[in-house]
């Protein structure tokens, strides 16, 4: 068990920041390097959502920038603060351990499955992903009929054979396509009304692969061109990359998960009920097996809890606490920066190199022997590591580097 009652002599500069012993030197230098990555994430994000969603002129003169702004300066500031209250307060809070990451998604894909086919259960940006995601047809209430949709269907394949259909390439394989799509089951509570259970399953998975590889393609855009001059071959990567297949692997099963679940749940009960969408939601879920993220995981658990809070205010079940999601996020951010500065080793690897990246590799330049003491194995990854310390800001006699010894 770890030691957390014990104290250290040493200071800020022989723990933390040993690359310089100045706290303000060293507190800009990681806030210029953590909004140097910031901006290097939030600019490709926000720039194909803004395509995605068909932005006007505006947008892009006028909120664009506030916007990418504002997001690198929330990020800069998780990585700039820590170090600035690490040495203010040089103690922090204690590590808990991350709950599996499959199992959670699963958890949290249920509940937000289940709030979408709900009536009023999601509003604004979420309603509108899903349903980008998903796709209209899973929808419970729709401004059309049946009978309107049924009419619109006869009327396009009416007016698509009245034209002179000439059998080319292109030709045979549209009407490959329209023999799979218009012959075959579909249960009467189903409103993909233009194909059959098979191939609305096949066609979600198709399109969301394709943009969950071209997401991954854009997002590599600016390390392949950085390389364009120099390794010309790793342009090749930026089409024919392992990520790139995984996130498409991952945005197509869901999508294909989902809706053949929700058909089979539709012809096994002979009817269309919101309660479809948890078990559908549940076993879409197990897509997190193609790309194991846990920014997504957590990210998507935690704006749950967050709706659900908030649901909850609406229905005066729960009281409302001011600057609630605040401090929530400030606490959760707290433990996991406690952990990787005490307990490297509890962190997942890509969580670890997100912070390396974010704070310009002084995450790991941390003077981790002197916090053993504790019990927490704090250098059990640093064993070799032995920073080169300058004795007049130290309070400890530094321990030489090897070559020095």
């Amino acid at each position: 068990m770890a030691a957390l009652s014990k104290s250290i002599p040493h200071n800020c500069y022989e723990i933390g920041h040993t690359w310089h012993p100045s706290c303000r030197v060293s507190f800009l230098q990681i806030t210029g390097g953590a909004l140097e990555e910031s901006l290097k994430i939030y600019a490709p994000l926000y720039l194909i959502a803004a395509i995605l969603r068909k932005r006007k002129l505006d947008y892009y003169l006028h909120k664009l920038l506030p916007e990418i702004l504002q997001s690198a300066s929330f990020l800069t500031a998780n990585g700039a603060l820590y170090m600035a209250s690490f040495c203010i307060l040089r103690r922090g809070l204690l590590t808990i351990y991350m709950a599996n990451l499959v199992l959670l998604f699963c958890i949290t894909a249920a509940m937000y499955m289940f709030f979408f086919r709900c009536k009023d259960g999601l509003k604004g940006f979420t309603f509108s992903a899903l349903r980008f995601i998903v796709g209209k047809e899973e929808i419970p209430t729709h401004s059309f009929s049946p009978e309107a949709a049924y009419a619109k269907v006869e009327q396009k394949r009416e007016q698509h054979e009245e034209k002179p259909r000439r059998m080319n390439m292109i030709g045979l394989v549209r009407k490959f396509v329209d023999s799979i799509c218009k012959h075959g089951p579909r249960h009467r509570c189903c409103k993909h009304y233009e194909d059959n259970c098979i191939s609305y399953c096949i066609k979600g998975f198709i399109r969301m692969f394709s943009v969950g590889y071209l997401i991954q393609c854009c997002l590599r855009i600016p390390s392949a061109f950085r390389h364009l001059f120099t390794q010309p071959s790793r342009l090749l990567s930026l089409f024919y990359n392992k990520e790139n297949f995984q996130l498409g692997a991952f945005l197509g099963s869901f999508v294909s998960i989902y809706k053949g679940t929700s058909c089979f749940l539709r012809w096994i009960r002979n009817l269309d009920d919101e309660l479809h969408a948890i078990i559908a939601g549940f076993l879409a879920g197990i897509s997190m097996m193609f790309y194991k993220s846990t920014t997504i995981s957590m990210y998507l658990a935690s704006k749950l809890v967050e709706t659900m809070y908030f649901k909850g205010i609406e229905a005066g079940k729960v009281p409302y606490f001011p600057h609630a999601d605040t401090i929530i996020y400030s606490i959760s951010t707290a433990i996991c920066f406690q952990a990787a500065v005490m307990e490297v080793q509890t962190l997942r690897p890509s969580y670890w190199k997100f912070l390396l990246r974010l704070t310009k590799g002084k995450f790991a330049v941390m003077n981790r022997k002197v916090l053993d003491v504790f019990g927490t194995g704090a250098s059990k990854h640093f064993q070799d590591f032995i920073p080169r310390l300058d004795p007049r800001y130290t309070t400890v006699t530094p321990e030489l580097p090897t070559e020095f010894s």
